[in-house]
C-alpha cells in the first residue's frame, strides 16, 4: 500500500479506483446482507426495529460529527496536492485529526445523555451503545479521506471490507449471546438485548478498521516525509486550516447530513405517529419498521454501492481539475461515469423488481414478513436509479465548489416527503407503503433539483438515448427474461419432485434450495439478456463495458460468447 507507487502508477484512474472502492463497496454490503440474515433470526423483526431505529438516530448524530470528514479531508488536501503543497496538506491531515476529536467527543456525549429525547422506547436504550462509536469513527474518516486525495482507493477499500467482517461476527455473536442472557420469557426484552448486540458489532467493526489505517500510515512514514522534505513552499498557519476545515465542512456536513436525514426522521414520524397518535402496540411498529429499513431497503443500497464509490473516487479528481481550470476534462469525467453508474443501476433496479421474492426469501427467509417485505422491496426498486444518480451529483456539485447547492436541494426534498409522510401515515393505514412512498418521492426530487443545478454549473455531453432509453429497455426486457427464467427454473423442479399437496406457488417459494439454483440461474441470464440488448441496441461500446468493475474480464467473457465483436 506504497503511496507513492500507488500515484506513479498510470493504471491508477480514476474509474479504476472508483472500481476497487465500488468492489469493496459491494463486498462489504454483500457481507453486511448475509449477516442481515442470521440476525434477524436470532433477533426478529421486534429486534430489527430497535436496532434499525437506534441506527438511524447513530447516523445523523455520525454523519454531523465524523462521516462527512473523509469526502471534506479529500477535497482540501488533493487540491493541495494538485498544486504540489505537500506540507500544507499534511498539517491540513494533522489539523483534522484535533478537529475530529473535539466534535467527535461532543458527539458522543449527545448521543449517550440525549438518547431518550432521540430514540423513543426501548430503541433509546439501544441508542447508547452506539455512542463510543462516534468518537472512534472521526479518527478513521480523517485517515481515510487522506489516502483518497492520494488518489489510492485501496486502504479504504480492504478497511471497509475487515470493518464489515468484524461487525458482522461480533453482531450475530454479541445478539446470539445476550438474546440468551435475556432468557425467553419477555420476548420484548430479548429482542431488545439482541439489538444491543449488533449494536456493539457496529462499533467493533469501527475499531479494528481504525487500527488497520493507523498501520497502514504508519507504514507510508519514509515516503510521507521524503514528500514533506521535497516541497519547499510557504506553509499556511494553523489558524488558517482550522478556519478551511470549518469552511469546507461545514457544507459538506449540512448536505450530507440533510441529505440522509429522510431515513431518520421518517423513523421517528413513523413511530411517533403510530404509537402516539393512532395508539399502536411498541412492538408491532417496531416489527413493522424493521420489516421496511432492516431488510427491504437495505437491500437497495446494495447496488448504490458503486455510485458512493464513485463519488468517493470522483470528488479529489474533479477538485484537482478545477484547481488547474481544467473544466474540460473535469466534465469528460463526470460524463463517463454517470454513463457507467445508469448501466449498472437501471438493469439494479429493473432486477430487483423482477426478482423481489427470490431475492427476499434468499436473504430473509422469515415466512412471517416475506410477504411484505418482497412487496416493499418491488416498490423502492426504483429508487436505485434515483439515489444512484443524486450522490453522483452531490459530489460533483462539491467537487466544483457549489457545496450549498446539494443543502438547499435536499431541504426542499425533504421538507416535502416529510409533508407527504406525515399526511400519509395519519389519513391513511399505508404504514410501511407510506414510508415507500416518501423515500420515492425525496430520492427524486434529489434527483430532479441536483440535475438542474449541475446543468447551470457544467456541461456534460451524454447522450439522452444511450444514457437513459437504451439502458433502459434493456433492462426491461432483462427483467422479464429473469422472471420467466425463474418460473420456468421452479417448475422444472415442482415437476420432478411434486410433493404431495403442495401448490406450485407454496412450492416455489418454500424450498430454500430450488429458490436458490433457480435465483442464480435467472440472474445469470438476465445478465447474458441485459448485454446482448444493451450492445445490439448500441447502448454500449467495448471501452464503456471495460469501465466496469472487472470490466476487462466482462469483455473478454462477452467476445468469447460472439456478444460483443
Amino acid at each position: 500500500m506504497n503511496i507513492d507507487a500507488e500515484n506513479t502508477s498510470k493504471k491508477r484512474g480514476l474509474l479504476m479506483q472508483a472500481g476497487i472502492l465500488a468492489m469493496a463497496g459491494i463486498i462489504s454490503r454483500i457481507i453486511g446482507l448475509l449477516y442481515r440474515s442470521p440476525l434477524a433470526a436470532i433477533i426478529g423483526d421486534e429486534g430489527n426495529g430497535y436496532y434499525t431505529a437506534a441506527y438511524a438516530m447513530y447516523s445523523i448524530v455520525l454523519l454531523i460529527s465524523s462521516y462527512s470528514i473523509p469526502s471534506a479531508m479529500s477535497k482540501i488536501i488533493s487540491s493541495r496536492l494538485a498544486l504540489g503543497e505537500f506540507k500544507n496538506a499534511h498539517k491540513i491531515f494533522k489539523c483534522a485529526l484535533v478537529y475530529v476529536s473535539i466534535v467527535g467527543f461532543v458527539g458522543s456525549l449527545i448521543l449517550f445523555s440525549g438518547a431518550d429525547i432521540l430514540a423513543a422506547g426501548r430503541s433509546a436504550v439501544v441508542l447508547r451503545f452506539f455512542a463510543p462509536t462516534i468518537f472512534i469513527f472521526g479518527f478513521l474518516g480523517v485517515l481515510r479521506g487522506y489516502f483518497q486525495a492520494h488518489k489510492t482507493m485501496i486502504p479504504t477499500s480492504i478497511s471497509q471490507v475487515v470493518e464489515q467482517v468484524f461487525n458482522a461476527l461480533v453482531s450475530v455473536g454479541g445478539a446470539l449471546f445476550l438474546t440468551r442472557l435475556a432468557g425467553e420469557a419477555d420476548t420484548s426484552k430479548r429482542a431488545m438485548y439482541g439489538a444491543i448486540g449488533s449494536a456493539l458489532g457496529t462499533g467493533s467493526g469501527v475499531l479494528v478498521a481504525l487500527l488497520l489505517m493507523m498501520h497502514v500510515y504508519y507504514t507510508n512514514r519514509k515516503e510521507i516525509r521524503k514528500r514533506l522534505d521535497s516541497d519547499k513552499g510557504k506553509e499556511i498557519s494553523s489558524k488558517e486550516i482550522y478556519k478551511m476545515i470549518i469552511l469546507i465542512v461545514t457544507p459538506f456536513i449540512l448536505s450530507t447530513f440533510i441529505y440522509n436525514l429522510s431515513t431518520s426522521l421518517n423513523a421517528t414520524l413513523f413511530s411517533r405517529i403510530l404509537m402516539d397518535v393512532k395508539e399502536m402496540d411498541e412492538a408491532t411498529v417496531a416489527a413493522m419498521y424493521g420489516v421496511f429499513n432492516g431488510k427491504s431497503l437495505v437491500i437497495t443500497n446494495l447496488p448504490i454501492a458503486f455510485a458512493s464509490a464513485a463519488s468517493a473516487a470522483m470528488i479529489p479528481e474533479i477538485s484537482g481539475l478545477f484547481a488547474k481550470g481544467d473544466k474540460e476534462a473535469a466534465s469528460m469525467t463526470i460524463s463517463k461515469v454517470n454513463k457507467i453508474i445508469l448501466l449498472i443501476a437501471i438493469p439494479s433496479a429493473a432486477g430487483l423488481f423482477a426478482l423481489s421474492k427470490p431475492v427476499m426469501m434468499i436473504l430473509f427467509p422469515q415466512k412471517a414478513s416475506i410477504d411484505e417485505a418482497s412487496m416493499l422491496l418491488k416498490i423502492l426498486a426504483v429508487t436505485v436509479v434515483f439515489y444512484a444518480l443524486s450522490t453522483v451529483s452531490n459530489a460533483v456539485l462539491q467537487g466544483i465548489g457549489r457545496v450549498n447547492i446539494p443543502v438547499v436541494n435536499a431541504l426542499i426534498a425533504l421538507i416535502i416527503q416529510t409533508a407527504t409522510l406525515s399526511i400519509l401515515l395519519l389519513k391513511t393505514n399505508l404504514n410501511n407503503v407510506a414510508l415507500c412512498i416518501a423515500t420515492i418521492l425525496y430520492s427524486l426530487l434529489m434527483c430532479i433539483l441536483n440535475s438542474r443545478a449541475l446543468k447551470k454549473s457544467i456541461d456534460t455531453s451524454n447522450s439522452f438515448k444511450k444514457t437513459y432509453v437504451l439502458p433502459t429497455i434493456s433492462a426491461v426486457v432483462m427483467g422479464v427474461f429473469a422472471y420467466l427464467t425463474y418460473r420456468l427454473v421452479s417448475f422444472g423442479a415442482y415437476k420432478s419432485l411434486r410433493p404431495v399437496g403442495i401448490s406450485f406457488d407454496e412450492f416455489m417459494y418454500s424450498d430454500y434450495f430450488v429458490n436458490v439454483v433457480a435465483s442464480v440461474i435467472a440472474i445469470f441470464v438476465a445478465i447474458i439478456v441485459y448485454f446482448v440488448v444493451l450492445i445490439r441496441t448500441g447502448g454500449a461500446t467495448q471501452e464503456e463495458i471495460k469501465r466496469f468493475p472487472k470490466g476487462a474480464s466482462i469483455a473478454r467473457l462477452l467476445k468469447r460468447m460472439h456478444i460483443l465483436k
